[in-house]
C-alpha cells in the first residue's frame, strides 16, 4: 500500500481545499449525530417508554442526568402544549439539523472535486514529463502498448479507486470515530461486546483484500499485453492482410482478452463482496447488541432510552463502515496500478545533467570520441568497443556497416540519448557531459528513416520546437527542402492538418517536411539516419537535393546502407560488431580491399 500513500501525497498540493473539506465533513458528522440523538427523548417520553423525573435536575455532563433533564423538559412541554405541538416542535428542530447535515455533506463534496481532479492531473503531467526525459534505452525493452496501458488503464484505476476513496477516507472515518465515541459514552459495556466480534470481520476483510491485490497486479499486466497486441496489429495492418493472418491475430487477441476478462471477473466479484460482507457482519453485531442490551435493560443495568439510542447510532455506523471497507478494497486494486505507475516515475533517468552545466554556444573545431564503449546492461556484450574517432567541423562523415554494428548507437551518444559506459566524447576538447543537455541538442538536427510527423498542421510540424517561427521562415525552410510546391497545392496549404503520422502524404513528401523542420532549426550538427533508404528514385532525388542544401556548411553524420549515396563523404567510418575496423575516403577504402570494399562489391552485384 505504500505506493498508494505516495500518490496520496499529491493531495498536499491542495491543502486549502483539504481543510475546507475536513471542516464541512466534521460539521456534517456533528449535525448527523445530533439529529439521531434527538430521536431518543422523542421516542422515550412521547410514547411512555421512560417516565420523566418528577423534578427537573440541574444540567451536568453526566449522561444519565442529561437524559433526565431533556426528558423532563420535553414532558413539561407536552403537558403545557399538547402532544401534537410537541411533535411539531421536535420535528422542526430535527429538520433543521437534517438540512445543515445535507448542506455540509454537499459542501464537503464540493471542495473535494478540485482535489480529486487535480491529483489525477498532476500524476498524468508527471508521468508524461518523465516519459519525455527518460533515456531512449529505457524503452528498448518496453512495449508501446504497455506504456500506453499505464497512461490510460492504470491511471484510470488510480483515478477511480483513489479519488472515489478520498471522500470515504475523510468523511466516513470521522463519522465512524465520532459515532463510536458516542457509543462509548452511551454504554461502554456494549462497546466491549462489539469489539469481540470485530477481529473476525477484520480477518475476513484482509483475506479478501490480499487476494484482490494479487489478481489486480496480474490484470494490469494482461491489459498491457492486450493493448500491445492491438497496437502491433494497427502498425502492421497491411502485412496482416497480405498474409491473410486476420484469424491468427484475432485468436491471439482473443486469448489475451479472455485471460484479462477472467481476471477482471474475479476482481469485481471480490470487490463487490465488500459491501454485503460488511453489512452481514454489522447486522449480526446489531442483533447481538439488541439481545445483549435487552438483557441488561431487563436486569436494570441499562436504561431503555440508552439502548434505543445505542442501537440507532450503531445502525447509522453500518453505512460508513461499508464505505470504509469498500474504499480499502478499491485501494488494494489501485495499489497494483500504482506499482506500475511508479516503475516509470521512479525510473533512473541515467542521463543526468551536472549542477553547474555550461551552455554550448557553438563548435569551433569538432567532435572527438576517445576510447568510447557502450552497453545497455553491465552483463551484456558491449554494443560499441573502444571507438576512437575525430570529426572535424564542417566535415561530412558516413557510418557504414551491417545491421547491429552500432551505427545508430554511436549517433545516439552524440545527442546524449544515452551515455557511454566508458571513455568520453569531447566537443572542442570539453567532455559532452559538461554541457547543458538542451543547449547540446539545440545544436543537433535529426532526420531519420521514418518520417515522424505529429497530429497537427504542416506549419506546426515544420515549426516543431521553434514556436516563435514566422510564416516567412517556415516557407523558406520548405523551399530549401523542396517541399513548398506540393504544400502549396494542398487545399489548406501550410495549415493542412495531418493525422495518423501524415499517411495521407507520400513517403517523399513526409520526408521533405521533416527536412524542412531540420532546416528551420538551423543546427550546427546534422544527423541523417537512413534518410532516403525508404524512397523511390524520384523522391530520393528530390530529398537528396534538399539534404545537399541542408548539409552545406554543417558538420554532418550520415548513417547509410546504400553506399552509392556516400561516395563523396569526407570520411567513411566502417563499423563491425561494435568496433571501428576501417576509416578513410571512398577511394582509399576501395583500394584497401577490406570490409568496405566487399560491401561495395556486394551492392554493385
Amino acid at each position: 500500500m505504500k505506493n498508494v500513500f505516495r500518490i496520496l501525497r499529491y493531495v498536499l498540493n491542495y491543502k486549502r481545499y483539504v481543510i475546507l473539506n475536513v471542516f464541512c465533513n466534521s460539521l456534517y458528522v456533528f449535525f448527523s449525530l445530533f439529529s439521531f440523538v434527538l430521536i431518543i427523548p422523542f421516542i422515550s417520553v412521547l410514547f411512555g417508554i421512560v417516565q420523566a423525573p418528577p423534578v427537573c435536575p440541574e444540567p451536568s455532563m453526566d449522561k444519565d442526568v442529561l437524559i433526565d433533564y431533556f426528558s423532563w423538559q420535553l414532558n413539561d412541554y407536552k403537558e403545557r402544549h399538547g402532544i401534537y405541538s410537541c411533535l411539531l416542535y421536535i420535528g422542526g428542530i430535527y429538520m433543521v439539523f437534517v438540512f445543515f447535515s445535507s448542506l455540509f455533506r454537499y459542501l464537503g463534496t464540493f471542495f473535494l472535486t478540485p482535489i480529486r481532479n487535480g491529483v489525477v492531473q498532476d500524476i498524468r503531467d508527471d508521468l508524461y514529463r518523465k516519459i519525455t526525459i527518460l533515456p531512449v534505452s529505457f524503452f528498448s525493452d518496453k512495449r508501446k502498448g504497455d506504456i500506453i496501458s499505464r497512461l490510460t488503464s492504470d491511471l484510470g484505476d488510480v483515478e477511480w479507486s483513489i479519488t472515489t476513496s478520498l471522500q470515504m477516507f475523510v468523511k466516513d472515518p470521522v463519522m465512524v470515530i465520532v459515532f463510536f465515541i458516542a457509543l462509548i459514552i452511551a454504554s461502554w459495556q456494549l462497546v466491549v461486546f462489539i469489539l469481540i466480534v470485530l477481529p473476525l470481520a477484520y480477518l475476513l476483510i484482509r483475506w479478501v483484500g490480499n487476494s484482490l491485490n494479487a489478481n489486480s497486479v496480474e490484470g494490469q499486466k494482461e491489459m498491457g499485453t492486450m493493448l500491445s497486441c492491438a497496437e502491433e496489429t494497427l502498425d502492421g495492418l497491411r502485412l496482416v492482410k497480405s498474409y491473410n493472418a486476420e484469424d491468427i491475430m484475432s485468436d491471439r487477441f482473443k486469448r489475451n482478452n479472455d485471460k484479462y476478462t477472467g481476471l477482471m471477473i474475479k476482481i469485481f466479484r471480490k470487490r463487490e463482496l465488500a459491501s454485503p460482507l460488511t453489512e452481514f457482519l454489522a447486522i449480526t453485531a446489531l442483533v447481538s447488541i439488541v439481545l445483549f442490551g435487552g438483557e441488561m435493560v431487563l436486569t436494570g443495568k441499562l436504561q431503555p432510552a440508552v439502548l434505543i439510542g445505542f442501537t440507532l447510532i450503531f445502525a447509522r455506523i453500518i453505512s460508513p463502515l461499508q464505505s470504509v471497507v469498500t474504499a480499502y478494497y478499491n485501494l488494494q486494486k489501485a495499489n497494483a496500478a500504482a506499482v506500475r505507475l511508479y516503475e516509470i516515475l521512479d525510473a533512473d533517468e541515467k542521463i543526468l545533467e551536472e549542477k553547474n552545466a555550461v551552455t554550448l554556444s557553438g563548435i569551433k573545431y569538432g567532435i572527438e570520441f576517445k576510447d568510447v564503449s557502450f552497453s545497455y546492461n553491465a552483463n551484456e556484450k558491449p554494443v560499441l568497443q573502444n571507438i576512437n574517432l575525430c570529426i572535424k567541423k564542417g566535415q561530412t562523415v558516413a557510418l557504414v556497416g551491417a545491421s547491429g554494428a552500432g551505427k545508430s548507437t554511436l549517433v545516439d551518444l552524440v545527442s546524449r540519448f544515452a551515455d557511454c559506459t566508458s571513455g568520453e566524447i569531447l566537443f572542442d576538447g570539453v567532455n559532452i557531459k559538461r554541457f547543458n543537455i538542451n543547449s547540446l541538442r539545440q545544436k543537433i538536427g535529426l532526420v531519420t528513416q521514418e518520417s515522424i510527423l505529429f497530429n497537427d498542421t504542416i506549419f506546426k510540424n515544420i515549426a516543431f520546437g521553434n514556436q516563435d517561427a514566422t510564416m516567412e521562415q517556415v516557407v523558406q525552410a520548405a523551399r530549401i527542402a523542396n517541399a513548398h510546391d506540393f504544400i502549396s497545392r494542398l487545399e489548406k496549404g501550410y495549415f493542412t492538418h495531418l493525422t495518423d503520422r501524415g499517411l495521407s502524404l507520400s513517403g517523399g513528401e513526409r520526408q521533405r517536411i521533416c527536412i524542412a523542420r531540420a532546416v528551420l532549426k538551423n543546427p550546427e550538427i546534422l544527423v541523417l539516419d537512413e534518410a532516403t533508404s525508404a524512397l523511390d528514385t524520384k523522391n530520393e532525388y528530390l530529398v537528396q537535393q534538399a539534404l545537399t542544401h541542408l548539409m552545406q556548411g554543417r558538420t554532418s553524420i550520415i548513417i547509410a546502407h546504400r553506399l552509392s549515396t556516400i561516395t563523396q563523404a569526407d570520411l567513411i567510418v566502417v563499423l563491425n560488431q561494435g568496433q571501428l575496423v576501417e576509416k578513410g575516403t571512398h577511394k582509399e577504402l576501395v583500394e584497401k580491399g577490406g570490409l568496405y570494399c566487399q560491401l561495395v562489391k556486394m551492392q554493385n552485384l
